[in-house]
C-alpha cells in the first residue's frame, strides 16, 4: 500500500515491486528492479528515504529514520529487520532480526549478522563483517560472504516479475 503523507507520495520505480501488503509512507524512493516484500513497512514522515537499484526490503522489516536515509544498490534487508540507520552502502546485507538505531552509517558491501544490534551514530568501513549486541566489526569479509550478498540481491531481482503476475487484491483468482 503506497500512502500519501503531508502532500508527499512515494515513487516507485515501474520495474520494482512494493506487495499490497506493504506499507510505503511518505517521501519514499524505490528505484529500478528494487522491491519491498509482505508486511514490510517504509515510513518517511521525517525526511526522504532512498532505496537504490536492486535492492529488497524482505517481509516484516521496518524502515525509519530521524532524517533523510539512504539504502544503496544491491542491499538486501533480510527478514524482521529494524534500520533506522542514516546510511546503507551499496551492496549491504543485514541478517534477519538485526537492529540498526538512529544514525548508523555503514560503508559499501558490510554483512551485519543476524540478531545483531548496532548503536546509535556508529560508523563502519567497506566490507565489515557485523555482528553481536551490540554490534562490532569483528574483520573484513571474505569472498564468500560477498558472493552470498550478491546472490542474495539477485535472487529477489528475479522474483520480481513472478510476482507481479501472481494474484492480488487487485488481480484476484
Amino acid at each position: 500500500m503506497l500512502l500519501e503523507l503531508d502532500g508527499v507520495k512515494p515513487q516507485v520505480h515501474e520495474t520494482a515491486f512494493v506487495s499490497e501488503q506493504a506499507s510505503v509512507i511518505g517521501d519514499v524512493r524505490i528505484g529500478p528492479n528494487s522491491s519491498v516484500w509482505h508486511g514490510a513497512v517504509i515510513r518517511a514522515d521525517s525526511g526522504t528515504i532512498t532505496i537504490g537499484e536492486g535492492s529488497n526490503v524482505q517481509d516484516n522489516s521496518v524502515i525509519h529514520a530521524d532524517d533523510d536515509a539512504s539504502i544503496g544498490d544491491g542491499v538486501t534487508i533480510g527478514h524482521g529487520v529494524v534500520c533506522h540507520g542514516k546510511t546503507i552502502g551499496d551492496g549491504c546485507l543485514l541478517g534477519n532480526g538485526s537492529v540498526l538505531n538512529d544514525g548508523v552509517v555503514l560503508g559499501k558491501g558490510c554483512l551485519v549478522a543476524a540478531g545483531s544490534v548496532i548503536p546509535e551514530n556508529s560508523v563502519f568501513d567497506d566490507d565489515q563483517l557485523i555482528r553481536g549486541v551490540p554490534g562490532k566489526a569483528i574483520g573484513r569479509l571474505r569472498s564468500r560472504h560477498q558472493e552470498l550478498q550478491k546472490r542474495a540481491a539477485l535472487s529477489y531481482v528475479n522474483r520480481i516479475e513472478r510476482y507481479k503476475r501472481s494474484s492480488s487484491p487487485s488481480n484476484p483468482l
